[in-house]
């Protein structure tokens, strides 16, 4: 399936889970994460003895997530061009988000890992991060596989979001909508993508009706020509 047929079928009127999980399985990222979460969790499994400090640590990064997840959207990917000694700085991440923005209905530029080099290179970090901060092998693949686990999450659940897939999940369907206006009537509210959390305690959760619509909702501000990224 080439890159056109796929696209076509992300935006075709009743695309279902299964259609949609399979177009998913199709990309860069989740070929990557897939298997190096169920590869962790088994090794985790593996090696049993588990523990209160395991529950403790995967427990965290649960917690943590939402609002890492936010801070990364506020932060890295709405990040705008800055110069510095005289040199225009203008980061990967931040480009191919107002790539995003400007065609949400794009499959391929839903992923926060879009390319084979960027995905393996994630999971060499998160793994690096983990053993750096845990004190055994045990403590560190619960953190990894956790990690691995709610990156696979985030991923799968912002690819669904931009499809044409009508969710019938109310929790779903909430953050589906919120995600919606974040793209098409406002670009500095609604920045959860999992779950609302985030927004509700750092109050950008507004109802609609409560913030204008935005006139760089698509731009996010920037009206010279995107750069070209390689995805």
């Amino acid at each position: 399936m080439n890159p056109e047929q796929r696209t076509a079928q992300f935006r075709a009127a009743g695309l279902t889970l299964r259609s949609a999980a399979r177009l998913f399985s199709r990309y860069p990222s989740p070929r990557v994460l897939i298997p190096a979460a169920a590869l962790t969790v088994a090794a985790r499994v593996s090696l049993g003895r588990w523990s209160r400090r395991d529950v403790r640590i995967a427990a965290t990064i649960v917690t943590l997530e939402p609002f890492l997840e936010w801070l990364v959207h506020v932060h890295i990917l709405h990040q705008r061009p800055r110069t510095f000694r005289g040199r225009t700085v203008d980061s990967f991440a931040a480009r191919k988000h107002r790539r995003h923005h400007l065609n949400p209905r794009d499959p391929a530029l839903a992923f926060i890992l879009p390319n084979r080099r960027i995905a393996p290179v994630a999971v060499a970090g998160i793994a690096a991060v983990n053993t750096a901060v845990h004190r055994s092998t045990r403590t560190a693949l619960t953190g990894t596989a956790t990690s691995l686990l709610l990156l696979t999450a985030f991923e799968w659940t912002h690819f669904l979001m931009h499809s044409s897939y009508k969710p019938k999940n109310p929790l779903y369907r909430e953050i589906r909508r919120t995600h919606q206006l974040h793209h098409f009537r406002n670009e500095k509210y609604w920045f959860g993508i999992v779950t609302p959390v985030s927004d509700i305690v750092l109050n950008t959760n507004p109802a609609k009706d409560e913030v204008p619509p935005s006139k760089t909702v698509k731009t996010l501000g920037i009206t010279e020509p995107v750069s070209p990224a390689e995805l």
